[in-house]
């Protein structure tokens, strides 16, 4: 019999009114067993539920309950999944958490590979540790979207790059999904002389062959830090590999959005950086589908501060002298937005400095991984009255960088005014003007 202990029940809530105590477990919903969270919100959404539950002291009662279909009821559990976090099963010779120096926060060496969370915050997922009975209630629930990390849809070279003898025969879940209407964002990260080139162009044949369960693939460069000893040898893409990845990218997108009227398939946003090649319009990324892999990210904030410029009205106070901080790989585009405000806005006083990523090495130039240790550095010495930080530098939280350095820290150390900037372009204007 599986049960979840219920850690709290909010006041007033509906289960409240039922007697329902903190201490008591859940054992099913309208007769469904509950494992974790997806059985849970799945089975609550019914305006009639018969809960059955058994008493921290041991006795078992049921209680139903009549309500709207999206009310919730009120109950709270020890952790969000109501279950342990499924840990990843793979050895990934590309991993960037193997890349991670030793002695930060627990968290950031833990591997995740859950289809709940998949579903539940958009992380991906390799599908090498779907047991057959996550499988069923995938297409049961009808659980989607899903984000996969693909990689390769070559079995052998899957099974090489993940270092897990499973990893190819999992591929077929792609098209098990794709039958049953499930809906997939994918991605593949490269790796140099392993998966670009002809394998490239393999994986791209094979998951637009799966459109439109396929709803859209990253083409992602692979993530190299300086931590990589006993690790296997991986080097960074050359400029002209770049090139050749956007071009093979690009052209298999032209012809996809002749056949069938989506591009499908986009490179990152770190491509054309290195490729030393303009990055396209926002029009390019259609729907936006990959943001949160770095796709179209540069596009989007683009075209969010032209258009806060064009509706913004001039004014004549000195703005605050500032410096607005960022990585190597977007400094380009910072300057140019910064330079084009103040060239509209002379009021406003602003630059822009690169940071360097000494805490994981000079090949990470994302802004999303710069510490707060390296601005500690490299802003010293730097005189202004301000420094800007885009939050993408920051956790989920917003409280701290990734080596636990807190914005309020970076404060006191400069003794200059932190302010943390949404990052993205009508912010960062609006920002520009304090």
């Amino acid at each position: 019999m599986l049960a979840v202990t219920i850690a709290n029940v909010q006041t007033d809530s509906i289960a409240a009114k039922k007697k329902i105590a903190a201490g008591d477990n859940l054992i099913s919903v309208n007769g469904h067993e509950i494992a974790d969270v997806l059985d849970y919100r799945f089975y609550l959404f019914e305006p009639r539920l018969t809960l059955c539950l058994q008493t921290a002291a041991g006795k078992k009662r049921t209680v139903r309950i009549r309500k709207s279909e999206d009310d919730d009821i009120g109950l709270e559990f020890e952790t969000y999944l109501m279950d342990r976090q499924h840990t990843c099963r793979n050895n990934c010779i590309f991993c960037f958490i193997d890349q991670m120096p030793p002695g930060m926060r627990e968290t950031l060496y833990f591997k995740d590979d859950d289809s709940r969370l998949s579903f539940l915050f958009g992380n991906y997922i390799t599908l090498t540790n779907l047991s057959e009975h996550e499988i069923d209630r995938i297409l049961k629930m009808h659980i989607s979207p899903i984000n996969i990390s693909v990689h390769t849809t070559n079995p052998e070279l899957r099974c090489r790059m993940m270092n897990n003898r499973f990893a190819g025969e999992t591929l077929g879940l792609l098209k098990r999904f794709a039958d049953a209407g499930i809906h997939m964002d994918c991605q593949l990260v490269l790796c140099p002389g392993w998966n670009d080139g002809e394998e490239l162009q393999r994986s791209m044949r094979d998951l637009a062959a799966l459109a439109p369960a396929v709803e859209s693939v990253a083409v992602v460069p692979v993530g190299l830090t300086k931590y990589r000893d006993g690790l296997t040898p991986l080097r960074p893409f050359t400029a002209e590999e770049a090139r050749a990845v956007v071009d093979a990218v690009e052209s298999f997108g032209d012809e996809q959005l002749k056949a069938v009227g989506t591009r499908l398939i986009y490179p990152a946003d770190e491509w054309y950086i290195k490729a030393g090649r303009p990055i396209p319009n926002e029009a390019f990324y259609e729907e936006m589908a990959q943001l949160e892999n770095g796709v179209g990210m540069s596009a989007l904030m683009r075209a969010q501060f032209t258009e806060a410029m064009e509706q913004c009205e001039a004014t004549s106070a000195a703005g605050t002298d500032t410096v607005l901080v960022t990585g190597i790989a977007a400094e380009p585009l910072m300057r140019e937005m910064v330079e084009l405000a103040v060239q509209k806005y002379p009021a406003i006083r602003a630059r822009v400095l690169a940071i360097r990523n000494d805490f994981f090495g000079d090949t990470i130039t994302v802004a999303g991984l710069v510490t707060g240790s390296d601005l500690k550095t490299q802003l010293s010495g730097v005189v202004c009255e301000r420094v800007l930080v885009p939050d993408v530098m920051l956790r989920h939280e917003q409280d701290r960088f990734l080596d636990d350095v807190t914005p309020e820290e970076l404060e006191q150390t400069l003794g200059v005014r932190v302010q943390v900037v949404s990052a993205d372009g009508a912010s960062l204007l609006e920002a520009l003007f304090e």
